[in-house]
């Protein structure tokens, strides 16, 4: 890897690192507690995760690249799945 892709990909993850303290993490923990609650998701809620699914999808290959990102990356995933896997059971019992 060049060190240029390496200050790129420093860029890029520090952008999505302050997306993900500024704007998806703290939405994403309102919905776990709304779907922990038993709430069902709104059409709002479901856009928002899977604008999230696709920016997990385009940033594959960083973290793919740099494994300083893996636990990060697998944390994020994580608490997604445990949202849409509660959704899931809360549309099942409604």
């Amino acid at each position: 890897m060049s060190s240029e892709t390496s200050e790129e990909d420093k860029g890029v993850a520090a952008a999505l690192i302050q997306r993900l303290e500024l704007e998806r993490i703290p939405r994403a923990l309102d919905l776990k507690e709304k779907v922990d609650a038993g709430g069902r998701l709104d059409d709002m809620d479901i856009a928002f995760l899977e604008r999230v699914f696709a920016d997990m999808e385009d940033v594959k290959q960083l973290v793919a690249r740099n494994p300083e990102y893996h636990q990060l990356a697998a944390n994020v995933v994580g608490l997604y799945e445990e949202i849409t896997a509660r959704a899931l059971e809360n549309e099942k019992s409604a």
